[in-house]
């Protein structure tokens, strides 16, 4: 039983590793934009802050209505997905 938590566990953490590099690559593309100057630059500002605030306060909202999960790893698990959509979806706009 522990060995089968302690691999969820580890999953888990090898998921925020990963979701930590694909956030390191999203800040370089995006100082990248923002170094540019311009109207796109200062677009891509707004849209980094308003985006930050959003997915916060959704999560915040799962949260309060427990769609989260109940133990601690679903959490974690259910939390990281969230911000690896987010993520992901500014990797690939950012990328083309």
């Amino acid at each position: 039983m522990y060995g089968k938590l302690y691999g969820a566990w580890l999953k888990a953490g090898m998921d925020a590793w990963s979701l930590g590099a694909e956030a390191s690559m999203v800040i370089g593309l995006r100082m990248a934009k923002v170094a540019a100057g311009g109207p796109a630059a200062a677009k891509e500002a707004d849209l980094m802050v308003s985006e930050k605030m959003h997915a916060a306060w959704e999560l915040q909202s799962q949260l309060l209505m427990a769609p989260l999960g109940m133990t601690p790893l679903g959490a974690t698990r259910k939390t990281l997905s969230h911000y690896r959509r987010k993520v992901g979806a500014n990797r690939r706009r950012l990328s083309r």
